[in-house]
């Protein structure tokens, strides 16, 4: 089964070995399934953490009673602390993303909702697509508008280079 637009489109097949590499590849950089994967290893990860936590203020406990001496070795809490909050630091990231690729994906729908369609056959066309000269208009003023913020920025950066050199030069 194919599994991107442009293979289904045209009716490509790869072979399985290398779609289920490339499957592979697109749930690596999927931040959602990224996340998933992260909550496991970040529930262990806590448990462990408060695991030597404490081992730890037993440890210190029966030190200030009196029972043991300082001498005896136990897990470094620093280190699994550290550890948490890596694991906490990659899940920030992929919530981060996926929000980024939500908002990317919502403001691609808003600004360019409807395809053009790409049917040979009149009888297959999509009623909620767009016309070919509408496209264009679309185009048109994308273009227009990409121009208005270039030239806005344009002279934004001379006004700020004219500033900065000397009155008497001009």
């Amino acid at each position: 089964m194919p599994s991107s637009p442009i293979e289904r489109s045209c009716g490509l097949q790869q072979p399985d070995s290398l779609q289920q590499q490339q499957q592979q590849l697109s749930q690596d950089f999927d931040p959602v399934h990224r996340f998933k994967m992260l909550i496991p290893q970040l529930k262990e990860s806590l448990q462990n953490l408060m695991k030597i936590a404490s081992l730890n203020l037993a440890h210190n406990t029966a030190i200030d009673n009196g029972i043991e001496s300082s001498d005896s070795t136990v897990q470094r809490f620093d280190k699994s602390l550290e550890e948490f909050y890596a694991l906490c630091d990659q899940v920030e990231l992929c919530l981060r993303l996926a929000y980024e690729c939500l908002s990317q994906c919502l403001d691609s729908a808003k600004h360019s909702p409807n395809l053009v369609p790409t049917a040979t056959k009149p009888d297959t066309v999509q009623t909620e697509s767009m016309s070919y000269a509408q496209y264009l208009g679309m185009i048109k003023s994308q273009i227009s508008c990409a121009k208005d913020i270039h030239n806005a920025l344009l002279e934004c950066s001379k006004k700020i280079a004219g500033k900065g050199q000397p009155q008497g030069i001009m």
